[in-house]
């Protein structure tokens, strides 16, 4: 089975995807993340995404998880190479969705660019997808 390779430098981990991450390899990486968290006490983790083609909800739910693990054991987590042209396009698809009345896509999309946000350290829209995700509920299905 694939797996991306995770260094320990110091006390902190360094992850560097360099291949487009399918869905198993995602999970492979978020469990072999928390075990390598554990192990090697690691304090923070710094994740390189820059070589990734795209970043579909999954993965962004995904670096949301890998980030909640970590706080849960006391390390912090730093995603890097995000473009946040991506998160902000993904967010106009969302709302998109929402007027077309296609309300769970939405939300599911939703989910995913909150993530990507947080991850990139962009708390400032988290408030823009809210107000998406208050009109998606307002919105009869």
């Amino acid at each position: 089975m694939d797996r991306i390779p995770i260094l320990k430098m110091g006390d902190y981990l360094l992850v560097t995807v360099q291949v487009d991450m399918h869905d198993r390899l995602a999970m492979t990486l978020q469990e072999d993340l928390a075990d390598r968290i554990v192990k090697a006490r690691a304090r923070a983790v710094l994740i390189d995404i820059s070589a990734l083609e795209v970043v579909d909800s999954f993965i962004g739910r995904m670096l949301g998880t890998i980030a909640a693990i970590a706080r849960v054991l006391d390390a912090e987590t730093v995603v890097v190479g995000m473009r946040p042209a991506v998160a902000r396009a993904r967010l106009g698809l969302a709302a998109f969705r929402c007027r077309s009345g296609r309300h769970g896509r939405c939300r599911e999309e939703l989910d995913g660019v909150m993530a990507m946000f947080r991850a990139m350290g962009m708390d400032g829209w988290l408030a823009t997808c809210q107000s998406v995700l208050r009109s998606c509920a307002a919105s009869p299905p």
